[in-house]
């Protein structure tokens, strides 16, 4: 295998039509070739399939993708066709048994470069067995912040792929997403188990997204600013939505105003939902009043704008969100609509899913009594507990060591656990902390809607990027309200390490006017006033 520069170019120019590849791009493509676990963090439209498609070019063997998103595998299979680089199958829940032992047969005998795939599919044995065979190259996990409980799209299915990469003896990994703040970053390359990785991070600013905040104390006034708003805006669009309800009462008054308007939330069926899905990429709907089942993966270049009816639970997802407006490069605007009264609606959803010690006992109880390892829909019906709360017991049962994850996605009790009832204890405690956590995370979302100066400024520092100056394409920045840094005031770098006598190690993530903000490893995001910092002596830098 020829690892050399030009020879990545010759492929990026002659198999894929590149005159050139991003920074990013090339870099993460060569630390792939030279043999690197690499995590890839580059904004949605930046070109991230392109670094395995290039990679895998120059590899020997086939390269395997996890996806969550059926349309996106089906869509990466259609592209790598045209491209002629190489045999790409799916195998997903879409496919028949034919389909899918055919895909296993051209594993085996080495005809197929690409096998697409979503992490369930390791429920069928088979599955493993067949790429353990075929030893792959290269593993890439797309969308892998789907793997942190930090992260605003946290799979429990993904937890499973750290034990998956090990029974494949661990092939080079690429972990690709297009948001991850730093502690998100740091949690993928543990759960993934990546070894001596290599970091990619791309830029985050997209410059062409103009950022707005509109804030209302009246929900009525709000909705019908809104609809104005929606009227004079250039289309398409997408507005997104707290709740399945509002989706489909928002869609009505839209509709009422003229406006070619559909909905598209998690309650729908299927075959609705793709309908949906279809007429708004073929442009047939000029706006989408969705929730957030709605967006991971969509590639419309020409979305003009991104409003949000109701406040996001996260910066990371904010950010995700709006940057699928503009994705051809031209003007568009990203607009939050926001009533305080709103954080309520996000507190609420943050509660949902939560266990007591006695659930997680019952967890821990049952899987003691087990022979054999036993599936998680099994798992349910023995403990009546819902997904969503056995997903979090085992979550938590697996950090503090009492049961194990198996590739096929069955757990079972570890070799050595440790006392159950205590056990059971430390797990609810860490729940707590990710709670904790949570509600920073939303207070930082509230921070965002609420600035006095550089918008654009807050969301770059928020995953670890600096603006040298404000930016000038925001509301702040337009009504004159970004202050001038006061560099005097700023005690600690931006992304030093810093340590507080109570919340432990953190992180510094910006400053705005006499205030600082902390990103602490077990506490979350804090927001300190300087002169309080430096009188009493709260921080320490890590050197």
């Amino acid at each position: 295998m020829n690892n050399e520069p030009w020879q990545v170019h010759r492929i990026a120019r002659e198999c894929f039509g590149y005159e050139s590849l991003r920074p990013g791009q090339e870099a993460a493509i060569q630390f792939i070739l030279d043999g690197y676990d690499t995590l890839a963090v580059m904004p949605t439209g930046s070109g991230k399939s392109a670094i395995y498609q290039i990679a895998a070019a120059l590899m020997a063997d086939p390269t395997v993708i996890i996806s969550p998103l059926l349309a996106l595998q089906r869509d990466q299979v259609e592209a790598i066709a045209q491209q002629e680089v190489g045999t790409a199958v799916v195998l997903n829940s879409t496919i028949n048994d034919t389909q899918k032992q055919e895909a296993f047969a051209a594993l085996k005998q080495d005809d197929l470069a690409f096998l697409f795939l979503a992490p369930e599919q390791f429920n069928n044995p088979e599955t493993l067995e067949s790429l353990q065979a075929a030893k792959p190259s290269l593993l890439v996990v797309d969308e892998a912040h789907c793997i942190s409980e930090w992260g605003h799209d946290f799979r429990p299915d993904y937890l499973r792929l750290g034990c998956i990469i090990e029974a494949l003896s661990h092939p080079r990994i690429l972990a690709l997403t297009a948001t991850a703040a730093p502690l998100i970053r740091d949690e993928i390359v543990e759960r993934l188990g990546m070894r001596d990785p290599r970091v990619v991070v791309q830029g985050f600013d997209r410059p062409n997204i103009w950022l707005g905040v509109e804030r209302f104390e009246d929900d009525a006034e709000k909705q019908d600013i809104l609809l104005q708003r929606v009227s004079k805006l250039e289309k398409p669009g997408i507005i997104y939505v707290a709740t399945r309800k509002r989706a489909e009462e928002l869609t009505e008054a839209l509709s009422n105003k003229g406006i070619n308007a559909m909905f598209y939330h998690a309650g729908m069926k299927a075959k609705d939902r793709d309908e949906v899905f279809s007429a708004f990429m073929n442009d047939e709907a000029e706006v989408l009043v969705a929730t957030t089942a709605f967006g991971m993966g969509v590639d419309k270049s020409n979305i003009r704008f991104v409003l949000h009816y109701d406040i996001s639970d996260s910066v990371d997802s904010y950010y995700q969100e709006i940057g699928r407006a503009g994705r051809d490069s031209k003007l568009a605007k990203a607009i939050l609509f926001y009533n305080p009264e709103d954080l309520k609606i996000r507190r609420f959803f943050a509660s949902g899913g939560q266990v007591d010690t006695e659930q997680v006992e019952r967890v821990a109880e049952v899987i003691q009594k087990e022979d054999e390892p036993i599936a998680p829909t099994d798992l349910r019906e023995k403990t009546d507990l819902s997904k969503s709360k056995l997903a979090t017991a085992l979550t938590h049962l697996s950090e503090v060591g009492v049961v194990e994850r198996l590739p096929t996605g069955e757990v079972t009790l570890s070799p050595e656990p440790p006392d159950i009832t205590e056990a059971a204890s430390a797990a609810v405690r860490s729940q707590e902390i990710r709670q904790q956590f949570e509600r920073s995370r939303l207070e930082m979302m509230r921070g965002y809607a609420e600035v006095r100066n550089c918008r654009r400024e807050y969301l770059l520092n928020y995953f670890g990027e600096s603006l040298d100056e404000p930016c000038g394409f925001c509301d702040n920045c337009c009504y004159g309200l970004s202050e001038e840094r006061d560099e005097g005031r700023q005690p600690f770098p931006l992304n030093s390490r810093v340590v507080h006598t109570s919340w432990g190690e953190g992180l510094v993530m910006r400053y705005e006017g006499d205030k600082m903000v902390i990103l602490f490893d077990r506490v979350g995001y804090k927001t300190l006033a300087v002169e309080l910092v430096l009188e009493r002596g709260l921080l320490n830098q890590i050197v």
